[in-house]
């Protein structure tokens, strides 16, 4: 059974935020980082993991990623502090 991610990049501690979902964490994640994502994420330099959940369905992970993605800001910040206080890279070791 595949395994789906849901998770929270940031340039730095309540800095630009993008959202996004995948298959295979830590290749997205190194995309991200190597900049070979072009996009959002390049131009803004968002590239710090600092949230992310797990699903079994590919349907429920793009269900809370569009979920997550209508939220207020406020609230995005507030669900990486409950998980991640320090806004640590959570993916500073796999790359």
């Amino acid at each position: 059974m595949k395994t789906y991610y849901v998770y929270i990049l940031a340039s730095n501690r309540n800095g630009t935020i993008y959202i996004g979902f995948t298959n295979d964490l830590e290749r997205r994640i190194g995309e991200h980082k190597s900049k070979t994502a072009y996009g959002f994420t390049f131009k803004y330099g968002v590239n710090q993991l600092v949230y992310f959940e797990k699903y079994d369905s590919s349907f429920e992970a793009f269900k809370r990623e569009r979920q997550l993605k209508k939220w207020k800001r406020s609230w995005k910040i507030k669900l990486i502090e409950e998980f991640n206080p320090e806004w640590k890279d959570l993916a500073e070791c796999w790359v």
